[in-house]
């Protein structure tokens, strides 16, 4: 086994010079061609599963106000539904790591402007949520789940 130096030519490099810079130039050119170096994009998030379910809830308490607007003597009633559409908007866009508009949901809850408008709107909202929480992870599961069964307990209360 040769442990000296060996000159490869009167150019005075080495064969463990040339081996290693043949080395690191193989290192370097499989780590640009992996991201390392930041010139692969990422590609572009789509919107989030959950994004749906948070603007129905916006759109709903939107119209519980609209409803409540038309007819005082339903505020008692409406009014802790739309506080839990408020709730259920604020923890989604806190998951999901958006804010929340600052002014009223531009989306209504499809002709939700009576109390059966809202209950066909509670119920349409509840189909929404039952679907994404079937297709969550399970960490988001329970919170989407939880959202659909206030829908429906909602729907119920409007009858």
């Amino acid at each position: 086994m040769l442990t000296g130096a060996v000159r490869m030519s009167d150019s005075g490099h080495t064969r463990r010079r040339v081996l290693g810079a043949s080395g690191a130039l193989a290192g370097l050119v499989t780590l640009s061609g992996c991201g390392l170096f930041g010139d692969d994009e990422e590609p572009p998030k789509g919107p989030d599963a959950l994004q749906p379910v948070l603007d129905e809830a916006l759109a709903l308490a939107s119209a519980y106000d609209r409803v409540i607007l038309a007819d005082q003597s339903l505020s008692e009633r409406l009014t802790p539904l739309s506080q839990a559409h408020r709730a259920h908007a604020a923890e989604l866009a806190r998951v999901i790591g958006t804010t929340l508009p600052s002014g009223a949901a531009s989306a209504a809850a499809g002709g939700a402007d009576t109390v059966a408008g809202l209950r066909t709107a509670e119920l349409a909202a509840q189909k929404t949520a039952v679907a994404a929480c079937k297709a969550a992870p399970a960490g988001r599961a329970a919170l989407v789940g939880s959202i659909a069964a206030a829908r429906a307990t909602h729907a119920e209360a409007l009858r």
